[in-house]
Formats: C-alpha cells, structure tokens, sequence
C-alpha cells in the first residue's frame, strides 16, 4: 500500500510507499536471488529492490490493478530482470511457474489500497470523493460494490460490514440502505457516505462514520482476506531455505491473520501432550524476524496512513528446502 500527504479531502499528494527502505532491507539478502513483490502498486518496492539486486537478480511484480500493470509494463520493458503478472498475490504458484521459478529468496505483500487507487474519484474507493460506487481492484472482474449493494439481502450486507468492517452499527446501516435502494440506487460514493452517517448515531472523534463500511465493502468485493490466506501459503511454499516473507498491514483484521499464520509455522508442529516426539519433529522450518514494526515518528508526521502500518517478517530455516531455481 502507497501512501500520501494529505492535508484535507482533494489535496494534492506525494506518492511513496510506507516502510520503505525497511521492508526491502528486511526482504533482501541475496543480490542474486529470486524475488516477488505482490502488490507492485506504482513500483516503489520494486525499483529499490532493483536497486539492491546484481546482474543475475531477478524479479516479479504482482497486480490485480489494470493501471498498476500498465505501470509495471513500463519497468518490464526498463529493466530485463523484472518481469511483470496481471492477477493476485493468490496466483503467486502460477506466477512463478510461469517464470520457470522453483522457489524464491523472498517474497513482499503490501496490503490494502494503494493512493492511486484512492486518489482517483473513478475508482469509487473513497468517500472523500465523490464517483461511482465501484471498488474493483481489477476493474474487469465483477462486481462492482454499486452492483452488489444493488442486490443483496439486507442480513448479508449487515454481515460483510460486521465481519470486515466491525462496524457495531452494521444492522442499521443495512437496513437503511435497503429503504433507500428502493426509492432510488445507490450509486455513488458521496450518497453511500451520507447514508452511513445518517445510519450511525455515535460519532468517532476524528474518523469519518463511513470509515468501517467502506473498508468493508472493499475487502468483500475485492476478495481481500481470502486471497491473503491462499497467498501467505503460497508465499512460504515457495521460500528457498534462508528466503524471506515480509508483510505490511494496515488494518486489524488483515494483521491478526498475518501474525496467526507466521505464529503457527514458527512454533512448528503442535503434537498432542503424551505422544512421544524427537526433537526433529518438534523443530519448526521457519522463524520470526524480530517483532512486529511499525513507521516512526518521522515517517507517521509525513505520512499520516503510515500510523496504522504493521510489518512482520518470516524466514525459512529448513536446509532440506531446495534451493532457487528453475522449475
């Protein structure tokens, strides 16, 4: 996820990314190795992770996000070690097995919404903008969020803002709009904000009423928590032994399952009390990289989405992986 400086709605922004110079120094430790970045976004990962790579340094870019593939095209035809792939993070096996990869030195997940993304009223990601209704990372797959809104029982909206928003107000905001679709669709990001804020009786000092919803909405329609599951897995599948994962979050939910799975795997395997085990079967093949990192304070006054970021970080450990190499 990129961020930007943003002083009220419509200001002019900066494009960078969070956690820079840190999540790369954390990703790579071989200038030859093997890398994906799975959320390319505009490139800011990836240039610097060019930067560190030698002549036999190879990487691969990941995105669902038509105009972030048109970006890594660009690069591609730039650079010979990056090669670019039009999917998600999901579809890393098919990504490297495309690129003849049979395992790789590390991999990077940028999660959430890129500013880009954000920034583009089109794109209907933010209510600080108004503009169709529509939230699709890849803007060639559907739904769109106006096009579900349009058409879902009131319980399963009420559930998808409960569960990916843990909005307390789910119900109500369900309920009205429901009332409101049939007066009148809703389409536009401007008409679901000022809906939810009608719906909602208690406001938060310095968050918008809409805030849950539409990160809500975003992560069901795009997908979000499920492709992370498959992702994760794929990622570590993929590790060579000293190979890295580091993943950058920006909401509870998204964070809590990335540090549950790189939790279970650094434990190892969990046997039954009673049940005799060598100390081998006992032993993990993967550990954690120090703890959890966020932005400092340089970065958090420079970057305000930067507060909510949190950066884990995994290895492999087990010699008996194989090493990189073609498949």
């Amino acid at each position: 996820m990129t961020s930007d400086r943003r002083q009220e709605a419509g200001a002019e922004f900066s494009h960078r990314s969070v956690l820079l110079d840190s999540a790369v120094d954390y990703l790579v430790n071989d200038p030859d190795g093997y890398y994906v970045d799975g959320t390319f976004g505009r490139g800011g990962h990836s240039r610097l992770i060019l930067g560190r790579l030698g002549e036999a340094g190879q990487l691969l870019g990941i995105d669902k996000d038509p105009e972030a593939i048109t970006a890594a095209r660009e690069l591609e035809a730039q650079d010979s070690r990056f090669h670019c792939f039009h999917g998600s993070f999901a579809e890393l096996d098919a990504a490297a097995i495309g690129q003849g990869w049979k395992s790789v030195s590390g991999v990077l997940l940028d999660l959430g919404v890129s500013s880009p993304q954000l920034d583009d009223a089109s794109r209907g990601f933010s209510f600080m903008r108004d503009g169709p209704l529509d939230m699709r990372m890849n803007t060639g797959q559907s739904p769109s969020a106006a096009q579900w809104l349009a058409t879902a029982e009131e319980a399963e909206i009420a559930d998808v803002i409960w569960r990916y928003g843990e909005e307390r107000f789910s119900r109500r905001i369900a309920r009205l709009l429901v009332q409101r679709r049939q007066e009148a669709p809703v389409e536009t990001t401007r008409q679901l904000a000022e809906l939810v804020s009608e719906a909602v009786p208690k406001k938060e000092k310095h968050k918008h009423p809409a805030t849950r919803t539409f990160q809500a909405i975003r992560i069901f329609i795009n997908r979000e928590l499920e492709d992370l599951e498959i992702g994760l897995r794929a990622a570590v599948d993929r590790l060579a032994t000293g190979g890295r994962l580091v993943v950058i979050s920006f909401h509870s939910l998204e964070d809590r399952l990335v540090k549950r799975f790189m939790r279970d795997l650094a434990r190892g395997p969990q046997m039954p009390k009673g049940v005799p085990v060598t100390a081998n079967q006992e032993a993990s093949d993967f550990r954690l990289v120090g703890k959890a990192n966020r932005a400092g304070a340089d970065e958090v006054s420079d970057n305000l989405r930067a507060r909510s970021a949190v950066m884990r970080v995994l290895e492999r450990t087990d010699v008996r992986k194989n090493s990189q190499g073609s498949a």
